[in-house]
């Protein structure tokens, strides 16, 4: 589901909405190879003003300074001929390429050899990640008797010959979605397609655009939902209305458009139309700075935009500005090497190893137009720590809400978490992730692996007794495990609260003085913080603001109830997950109203939770999480009717 979690925070990153500057280089710097020296360009509060002063040893040239376009501190696009200055500290990619669209084999070409991983990643969900609509791909159900009712309204899902179509109807006004491609397959499934029919004009975007449509199926269930994070989430009352929608599209918000905001990550395009399309994205994590002769690849690459009379000396701004623009709408089918996430999503450009099997594939991009800045001698190809994370960061990145820690609340981001932590100098991906091969449904690894993972590094705990005495809980017990204190689950997952990916001491004050998720009580939530703070201190030499910790706490009161109660909707999600695992039925009632949060994705967290802490089918009680307030009164009443009535002797 929320795969299309990077849809909105990263998303938002990812327009070309450049500023047309002239940057001159302060030359002594450069020379000095020294790039902290290099901030008048790289810092992104600072770069702008001082992109448009030209640098003061350069002030007497009357030379033109070359246009030059920063997307962040790791990627610059280079309109005119790069300067001696950046050619001089930078390496050479090319002649090699492998991020040219030409340079891609796609994954067929990968099976005969390495058979076994591509048998793998044929089953894993990046390989369904973004699919064409048709009976081989669809896993929803559309038939006669699949329907959703919502605020007042009807959807049907249903199949016409190869045609799927998704039909809302409310108050005489019918819209129709033909049904062209598929997004996600493993817990969820959502759906792109355009308007064929309604109340709105040939030509309105929601007619010519593909976009993410406004009802998903929920596999597991095997029922349709509404989708969730299309656009920020927002309470009851505040949700865009899928019956009724804006005659003015609200762009991000309840209009995604597909091929802008989402399939540069769920589906594979080469790496360099990728520089285009997803800049802030790609340079985010890249371990150095990337330096594109951005003419040069148009012209050589996607000569179509390049006009019979423009020429890298007369270009425009206009002219410019107009080449990622158009290169952001390329949709999977006509421009992407395949749908889905396949072999040279990771692995780059593959073709000349196909040729040639001798002829590994680089881990670093390459190209007679792109330099690289890594501050290392020679260009490393290989499978570096650096390289290796890069391929998971290059997707797994952008900008969620966070907790007071500074981690995300929700999925998708990852790698950006990861980096917040320490571990990650040493630490890649796939020590824990296996690339080819599908998690499943539930995490594979045993605890045990997992705290093998991380004593590899961390010696001094290679003994029970030192496990013992550093956590001061049983071995092989969960308050004994390294991931339960150090990579807590506070993240929003798919349907369930997964791990964080920033790796922090479960000391962290500002998680526990201002009340969000500490990993003590996720499992202790039946205890008060003073419980948990004279642990902490008594154990670890802990010291917490006192002052802060009685303004957001109330004297004695179990933890758990208090994140049930916060203000923050991901702590109040992360407090239902929690008491769920722990079935925390001295909860009761106020549990229960979990069911009645305004948030609509919190009550969808809270059906299993309920239900598995109570021994019962909310579906009995006839409660559905998408109701709205006035409607799920009296099913909620009923529950907590039938809960007082079991527990009375």
């Amino acid at each position: 589901m929320k795969q299309i979690g990077v849809v909105i925070f990263a998303l938002l990153v990812i327009g070309f909405s450049v500023t047309f500057v002239t940057v001159g280089l302060n030359k002594k710097n450069a020379e000095n190879g020294n790039p902290g020296k290099l901030q008048s360009i790289f810092d992104r509060k600072k770069d702008r003003v001082a992109a448009e002063q030209p640098a003061a040893a350069d002030k007497k040239s009357t030379q033109p300074q070359p246009r030059v376009f920063p997307r962040g501190e790791n990627l610059l696009f280079w309109w005119d001929e790069m300067p001696s200055d950046i050619t001089r500290v930078s390496l050479e990619t090319g002649p090699e390429s492998n991020i040219h669209p030409e340079d891609y084999a796609g994954f067929e070409s990968c099976r005969k050899c390495h058979e076994q991983n591509y048998d793998d990643w044929a089953e894993h969900p990046h390989r369904w990640m973004n699919a064409k609509a048709g009976p081989a791909t669809i896993k929803g159900s559309f038939t006669e008797k699949d329907e959703i009712k919502y605020l007042g309204g009807r959807a049907t899902f249903r199949k016409t010959g190869e045609s799927y179509r998704m039909i809302l109807q409310r108050d005489g006004t019918r819209l129709v979605y033909a049904i062209s491609q598929t997004l996600g397959s493993r817990f969820f499934q959502y759906y792109i397609g355009q308007l064929i029919e309604g109340p709105y004009a040939e030509g309105h975007p929601y007619r010519t655009t593909r976009h993410v449509l406004p009802f998903g199926y929920w596999l597991q269930k095997k029922q349709w939902v509404p989708v969730v994070h299309v656009g920020p989430e927002l309470p009851d009352g505040q949700r865009t209305d899928p019956f009724n929608l804006p005659q003015q599209p609200e762009e991000g918000k309840s209009f995604l458009p597909y091929a802008k905001y989402c399939n540069m990550c769920h589906s594979t395009f080469p790496l360099g139309d990728n520089l285009f399309r997803k800049p802030f994205v790609l340079e985010r994590h890249f371990p150095g700075r990337m330096h594109l002769d951005m003419a040069g690849y148009v012209k050589n690459v996607h000569w179509e935009l390049w006009p019979d009379s423009m020429t890298r000396e007369n270009a425009t701004r206009e002219q410019i500005f107009s080449i990622p623009a158009e290169m952001t709408g390329y949709d999977a089918e006509d421009h992407g090497v395949t749908f889905g996430i396949s072999c040279e999503a990771c692995h780059f450009g593959c073709k000349q190893h196909v040729k040639d099997p001798n002829q590994l594939p680089s881990f670093a991009p390459r190209s007679e137009f792109l330099r690289l800045h890594t501050g290392k001698p020679e260009l490393d190809t290989g499978r570096s720590n650096e390289n290796l994370n890069w391929a998971c960061g290059r997707c797994h990145t952008g900008n969620r809400p966070l907790f007071a820690g500074g981690m995300s609340t929700w999925n998708s981001t990852e790698y950006t978490d990861a980096m917040k932590g320490s571990c990650y100098t040493q630490l890649t991906c796939i020590e824990c992730h296996q690339p080819h091969k599908a998690t499943g449904l539930k995490w594979p690894r045993t605890p045990a692996e997992d705290d093998a993972t991380c004593i590899r590094c961390h010696q001094q705990y290679r003994s029970e007794e030192a496990i013992a005495s550093h956590t001061h809980h049983p071995v092989g017990t969960t308050g004994a495990r390294c991931m339960n204190c150090h990579m807590p689950k506070l993240n929003e997952g798919l349907q369930e609260v997964v791990r964080t990916h920033t790796i922090f001491s479960p000391t962290s004050r500002e998680m526990l003085e201002n009340n969000h998720p500490n990993a003590c009580n996720l499992c202790h939530t039946d205890q008060s913080i003073d419980w948990t703070t004279r642990y902490l201190k008594q154990w670890y030499g802990a010291d917490f603001d006192q002052k802060k910790i009685s303004a957001n706490y109330r004297p004695g009161e179990k933890v758990g109830l208090g994140w049930l109660n916060s203000d923050n909707e991901a702590v109040r999600l992360v407090a239902i997950d929690a008491m769920g695992r722990n079935r925390d039925k001295w909860a009761g009632e106020k549990l229960v109203g979990s069911l009645n949060d305004p948030y609509l994705l919190n009550r969808q967290f809270a059906i299993e939770v309920i239900e598995k802490t109570f021994d019962l089918k909310l579906e009995d009680f006839g409660y559905r999480f998408y109701m709205t307030p006035e409607e799920r009164k009296k099913p909620i009443s009923d529950v907590i009717e039938y809960l007082q009535n079991r527990q009375s002797p």
